[in-house]
């Protein structure tokens, strides 16, 4: 059994690994801006389920939040950062304020939750970060370079972490979800950018109304994934990162295919920065 300790619970992704733990009779810390979302999702749940408000802008509410984690179920074993928002639109059409927005909630958020439950998993000597990235983590495109650039950092941190945390017995992991039928396209969940410049209106404005037309019709199903991500704090082995959903797995496999198709076409120049070796 274990307890899972899970941002964004209130609905997505969230509201689905939290009811795909409790199914299995493990404990779970949901927890969302609106405690009462999750209780009114979940009304049932009983003694498994602690439903606790976190704004991950707020550092008191994150200590608040693992501190009853703690009192109440004594440890955790996983901690999900889920929690997370969209921005679409061009590089140039973002504002300074939009980009800082979700990188506060994407990048900082997730590592001020890491950092207070971090040191709990370190004291037991084991535990499972699970950090929510995307295809977009990996892959980035018109209408998507603000949001995929705080998901690579979501990447890159999760890869730093599993290669430092390893030898304390915490192993970590990113998903990589491709478009799922969740309500990440809602206007609660992905924010457009303000401005819209004519100049892009066939690359990110195609993308913007990419969003409008399959907004509850894409081909990921969350109960499938959630299933999926339960599944691994029961594992031994897990990959630096997974995909979820064909869309996903086919444009990560494809960029890898470039990428080593350019290193391959470059590869005398690459090699030729070097110092050459003393004779």
């Amino acid at each position: 059994m274990n307890t899972w300790f899970i941002t964004g619970a209130s609905r997505g992704f969230g509201l689905e690994i939290t009811k795909e733990a409790l199914s299995r009779g493990d404990k779970v810390v949901a927890t969302a801006r609106n405690p009462q979302a999750v209780l009114d999702a979940l009304p049932d749940s009983g003694e498994q389920l602690l439903a606790v408000a976190l704004d991950v802008h707020r550092p008191d509410q994150i200590t608040g939040a693992v501190d009853e984690a703690i009192a109440r179920f004594g440890r955790i074993d996983v901690l999900v950062n889920n929690a997370g928002r969209g921005l679409l639109g061009a590089v140039e059409e973002a504002t300074d304020d939009e980009v800082r927005a979700i990188f506060d909630v994407n990048v900082f958020g997730l590592l001020a939750v890491t950092r207070a439950v971090l040191p709990h998993l370190r004291a037991q000597g084991s535990g499972l970060v699970i950090n929510l990235s995307s295809v977009g983590g990996f892959v980035s495109g018109p209408g998507w370079g603000v949001y995929s650039s705080t998901k690579f950092a979501v990447e890159a941190l999760s890869e730093a972490m599993r290669h430092e945390l390893a030898p304390l017995g915490i192993k970590v992991v990113a998903i990589e979800p491709g478009p799922f039928r969740t309500n990440f396209l809602d206007g609660r969940s992905l924010g457009v950018a303000a401005n819209e410049i004519d100049d892009y209106a066939s690359t990110s404005g195609q993308v913007r109304q990419w969003a409008d037309e399959t907004n509850y019709g894409q081909d990921g199903d969350p109960v499938k994934a959630a299933k999926i991500i339960v599944d691994l704090a029961d594992r031994d082995e897990l990959p630096e990162r997974i995909q979820l959903g064909a869309n996903s797995f086919k444009r990560i496999a494809e960029k890898l295919a470039r990428t080593a198709r350019d290193q391959e076409a470059w590869r005398e120049i690459a090699l030729s920065a070097d110092f050459e070796p003393a004779s």
